[in-house]
């Protein structure tokens, strides 16, 4: 117990004894921890709005290609899922990233103008689009950014639309989002009889039989009648489409050069204050203390650093998703909150960091000879 208490001491002593140095380096990891919280708590409410679409919009399963290659299916596969006993309806449909204006870019989505995804939107105000004419609904966040009304035009790659609605959708990636006719979003993508995914709404569960056994039978129906498709579960599809797959690894990529860079100045701090130390470290060899207890004292420091600078991380994750929740283009679709388990992660990636940073310098420091340190001037 004395020996844990030692060594405590010491760390609070080493780190205490360069305030500037360490609040430096706590400020370096904790921005690190920040972009970590900020960017994956973005990225884990940008699935959960995906998900709210599919839970609004009372989506079962979304059928998509099987291939990699090929990401689009026949539209006339719908016709085989309405035939099939567990299907009540379908909505095919296309799902793409436009250029609106040269500063707003948009999601816009193609439906049928009798497709089951309208019961999830509330018109505010206009009427839906007509099948086959150039017409488009505006989420209500994009027609304020864009200054639009039912009536205007808007032109969509060289094209004029007329507004027909401003709604709100289940969604908040609905709301900056444009609905136009399937077939004219197939015109603009060069994608004539083909659609991105066919969404379809199962009939109820019949009495006596599991949910999850009802669904699995209707994804291998689907599957045995659409040759080379996929049945997804809706929550799975959320998880997994291009665009939450990408905010992802958008996510966690920037985040480890964040991470690797605090790493590094952890490191830098630990290696600096060996250097500054090595004839304490001389005194403790000196007095008894073996090389792993040298080592244990160095690791503890980085280890105290980290989980320092995890915690002030934390902290500015937060405030960074409160900003993004004030910002009109993210305020719809950011959440405040964040689980514990992201915080987990969050503390469990900055302790990590502090032993990585702290390896080098704790060896080097626990290797010194005692009568070489006691000579170091």
């Amino acid at each position: 117990m004395a020996t844990q208490l030692s060594l405590t001491g010491f760390v609070w002593k080493n780190l205490l004894r360069r305030r500037l140095r360490t609040l430096l380096t706590l400020c370096g990891i904790g921005m690190a921890i920040g972009a970590f919280v900020g960017l994956v708590g973005f990225s884990n409410t940008f699935e959960h709005a995906w998900l709210q679409i599919y839970s609004s919009g009372g989506t079962d399963i979304a059928v998509i290609q099987q291939t990699f290659l090929n990401t689009s299916l026949d539209e006339s596969a719908g016709q085989k899922l309405k035939a099939l006993p567990e299907v009540e309806q379908i909505a095919p449909m296309i799902y793409n990233v436009m250029d609106l204006t040269p500063e707003v870019n948009s999601l816009v989505y193609g439906w049928k103008a009798g497709s089951y995804e309208f019961q999830s939107l509330q018109l505010l105000s206009g009427k839906r689009f007509r099948d086959g004419q150039p017409e488009v609904m505006l989420g209500d966040l994009l027609a304020d950014n864009l200054n639009k009304k039912p009536g205007d035009t808007l032109e969509i790659q060289g094209s004029p639309f007329t507004v027909t609605a401003v709604f709100h959708g289940g969604s908040g990636l609905e709301a900056g989002a444009v609905v136009m006719p399937l077939d004219q979003l197939q015109q603009l993508s060069s994608l004539q009889g083909k659609v991105s995914t066919i969404h379809v709404r199962l009939r109820p569960v019949p009495a006596g039989e599991s949910p999850d056994k009802y669904l699995k039978a209707a994804e291998t129906q689907i599957e045995a009648a659409i040759p080379g498709s996929r049945a997804v579960p809706a929550a799975e599809r959320a998880s997994n489409n291009q665009f939450v797959r990408l905010a992802h690894a958008s996510a966690w990529g920037t985040s480890s050069i964040a991470v690797l860079i605090g790493i590094l100045g952890i490191a830098n701090t630990m290696a600096m204050s060996v250097f500054e130390r090595t004839r304490e470290i001389g005194v403790l060899r000196a007095l008894g203390w073996k090389k792993k207890q040298v080592l244990v004292l160095i690791q503890l420091e980085a280890v105290f650093l980290g989980l320092g600078g995890g915690i002030l991380g934390v902290a500015f994750g937060w405030c960074a998703l409160h900003l993004l929740a004030l910002l009109p283009q993210t305020a719809n679709v950011v959440s405040t909150s964040f689980s514990l388990t992201l915080m987990a992660e969050a503390l469990g990636i900055a302790v990590f960091a502090g032993l990585i940073a702290g390896a080098v310098p704790a060896w080097r420091g626990a290797g010194l000879s005692p009568v070489e340190a006691l000579r170091h001037d």
